[in-house]
């Protein structure tokens, strides 16, 4: 998918951001921002995403694998059963994501808005399952 095309496909699109690291969640929402999207919610910590999915409106997520000492499963888990795309970021490349979810695209931290929105573009025009 071509730069353009990445860009044309994440405008106003409702995405929720999951990172528990206050500098990287303000990046990721900087980054959303100026690539068109809308920010729905964000959330450091498993059970403030969860409650993210059942009370906002959301198109797609943005999923740190490692909130602490917290595993993304439950928050992917939820995601997938409703059909939503979502993507992973990760320092560990695609190991540190779950084995259930490993279809799902990742973006290498630290990445760059070009990489984040070429992997989230893609999710979305894949869907989810």
């Amino acid at each position: 998918m071509s730069e353009i095309n990445s860009h044309a496909a994440l405008e106003g699109r409702r995405v929720l951001v999951v990172e528990d690291e206050p500098f990287i969640a303000m990046t990721l929402e900087d980054m959303l921002t100026d690539l068109g999207c809308i920010v729905a919610g964000s959330a450091g910590q498993v059970g403030d995403a969860l409650a993210l999915i059942e009370s906002c409106e959301i198109d797609a997520a943005v999923l740190d694998v490692n909130l602490g000492s917290q595993k993304i499963d439950p928050v992917a888990d939820a995601l997938a059963a409703r059909g939503m795309p979502y993507i992973f970021t990760t320092g560990y490349g695609r190991t540190g994501v779950p084995v259930s979810h490993a279809a799902h695209g990742v973006v290498q931290k630290p990445f760059r808005m070009e990489d984040l929105a070429k992997a989230l573009a893609e999710e979305l025009q894949r869907g989810t399952g």
